[in-house]
């Protein structure tokens, strides 16, 4: 049990971010090399479908989800730094399992097991570091700054996946898919060791814990926020490819680098934005901005309008994790902090897993651009939300 004392007060916002962001991104860099090496090495060596591949590949945000009450009991309970090792060690464990699925490919049954396996522990891992890393950092940092622990802590996650997946494919057709599997094994040593020197966050002894579904009840109205602003980030992510496709306007690439473009920049210049104007006017103008973005790709004309609407959507939800996260962590007592995380958390993993299928319904009865006025409506349903329960307690 993590009973250290708090960090001491001279020590930087960098000096504890710093180390933190660090170690999320290496934890992100497994994440997006699996997305990278997953489809290939499942198709080609394994001789499985598409259906084998989505299988795979959603599992590990299933167990996630499934798992965020588990990782918000133990920050709470034994610590954020206890937590966040805790995951750090699975992701180990789930690189042993990547590597011992590559080395079974004469039998596809016992890889493609060995596989799901891996994808269930990686999702685990995922809930726990993440979980914790968030908590730990506010813990240190104070909740006065906690908005721009969130901000970095989202820099990271994006950017360890963005690069992921291009240097596994990459290293893949240099070393092959075991080594570089292997590297996820070396990624959560680096992981580790970046917050070797950071102190663990006191746990408060004999406090009554809050059920989980108490704490979703008091950060519904920021939990369903978040949700429906997602749904935009999720129609682009699956569906400006087929906008591209079916108007034939060439490679999306630039759409997506668009949005990739203005989320991270936006972030990185807005970070104490949250702290300093407050969560609920800035998640109002963020998702104003969003509804904009979606609207623009909804009735775009040309491959440029859809690139700008992109860059647009793209900095509106940027600061909406953050943004309504602060708010979301003032429902709740300090002992509650990891709880509260991850039930908000959560809804963000919801929102992900139905928005997908949600959009292709709609593509399919009408066209792939009225998925984004599904995105914009869902924008202005986020703002009910959080107006409706701007005053609860």
């Amino acid at each position: 049990m993590d009973t250290a004392i708090q960090a001491p007060v001279e020590r930087s916002f960098a000096g504890i971010v710093a180390p933190i962001i660090t170690a999320v991104f290496a934890v992100y860099l497994t994440m997006g090399m699996t997305l990278g090496l997953l489809p290939g090495f499942i198709k080609n060596d394994l001789k499985q479908d598409s259906l084998f591949v989505g299988i795979v590949i959603g599992l590990q945000s299933l167990a996630t989800l499934l798992t965020r009450a588990y990782a918000g009991k133990l920050t709470d309970t034994r610590g954020a730094k206890a937590s966040n090792r805790t995951g750090i060690g699975l992701i180990l464990l789930a690189g042993g399992i990547y590597v011992a699925a590559t080395g079974a490919t004469g039998n596809p049954a016992l890889a493609f097991a060995l596989l799901l396996l891996a994808r269930i522990v990686h999702g685990v891992s995922e809930s726990l570091a993440v979980t914790g890393a968030l908590a730990w950092g506010i813990g240190l940092v104070g909740l006065q700054r906690s908005g721009k622990v969130m901000t970095w802590n989202g820099i990271a996650m994006y950017a360890g996946i963005a690069i992921g997946a291009p240097v596994a494919i990459g290293l893949e057709n240099v070393f092959g898919a075991g080594y570089v599997f292997a590297g996820i094994i070396l990624l959560s040593v680096v992981s580790w060791l970046a917050t070797l020197r950071l102190p663990a966050l006191a746990v408060t002894e004999g406090h009554v814990r809050t059920p989980f579904y108490k704490v979703i009840h008091l950060i519904a109205g920021q939990g369903l926020g978040l949700a429906f602003a997602s749904v935009g980030f999720a129609c682009i992510s699956s569906f400006i490819a087929l906008l591209f496709a079916q108007r034939l306007w060439g490679e999306p690439s630039m759409a997506f680098m668009a949005f990739g473009a203005c989320y991270v920049l936006t972030r990185v210049f807005c970070a104490s934005f949250p702290d300093r104007f407050g969560g609920y006017r800035v998640a109002l103008v963020s998702l104003s901005v969003e509804i904009l973005g979606q609207l623009l790709i909804a009735c775009s004309s040309s491959p440029a309008m859809v690139v700008v609407g992109c860059g647009v959507t793209g900095i509106g939800f940027s600061l909406i994790f953050p943004a309504l996260g602060v708010l979301a962590i003032k429902k709740v007592s300090p002992q509650m902090r990891g709880t509260a995380l991850g039930a908000y958390a959560a809804f963000f993993d919801l929102s992900l897993g139905l928005a997908g299928p949600a959009a292709g319904i709609i593509a399919g009865w009408y066209r792939e651009q009225a998925v984004y006025l599904f995105g914009a409506v869902s924008c202005m349903l986020a703002i009910v939300a959080l107006l409706w329960n701007r005053n609860k307690k």
